[in-house]
């Protein structure tokens, strides 16, 4: 009776242990998500699950260019994936031809799917001047995107960043890292 006991007190110890080590790993390391809608096309896709990478931003600021997740202010559990584009301090704006402007310089990139459409300049139409812990984030599918162009989403603070999309999971044949500069 004994060793039953002491076996059922270890095999508990045990499953506690990994119990704790996995919420470590999800809080404070990566978790997975799913992508959900077709905003960063063609780059990732509606139904791809990533694992988000939440350790290299406690030691390092977001690149531009990274693809960041933040969670969507006006919907619980609800989280948005999207590109920086503009980084803090700098002024961000895109002209009627779809030129996405930094500090008054075109910015060069191939991310976006196509040219932007006047009809979805946004806010951004004017100069957007970010804050010291501001982003400006847009999706690669740039006519077809909620992101910082809109005031619903707006500017992304550095503190509601969660992670930056790091590997790509599901489906396998696109299984690999994503693409950062």
């Amino acid at each position: 009776m004994n060793k039953i006991m002491k076996e059922l007190f270890s095999t508990g110890l045990y499953l506690l242990c990994v119990l704790c080590l996995t919420y470590l790993m999800i809080t404070f390391v990566g978790q997975r998500t799913e992508v959900d809608g077709e905003s960063m096309e063609t780059t990732l896709s509606d139904g791809d699950n990533l694992i988000v990478d939440k350790l290299t931003y406690r030691f390092s600021d977001p690149k531009r260019f990274d693809i960041i997740v933040f969670p969507f202010q006006y919907q619980e559990d609800t989280y948005y994936i999207k590109r920086i584009i503009g980084m803090p301090g700098e002024t961000v704006q895109i002209d009627a031809k779809g030129n996405i402007y930094i500090d008054g310089k075109i910015l060069t990139e191939s991310y976006g799917r196509e040219i932007i459409r006047p009809d979805t300049i946004g806010i951004a139409a004017e100069p957007i001047t970010l804050g010291e812990d501001e982003y400006f984030v847009m999706g690669d599918n740039r006519n077809n995107s909620s992101d910082s162009r809109t005031e619903i989403v707006g500017n992304v603070h550095r503190g509601d960043i969660i992670g930056r999309a790091w590997v790509r999971i599901w489906p396998f044949s696109k299984f690999g890292v994503l693409r950062h500069q």
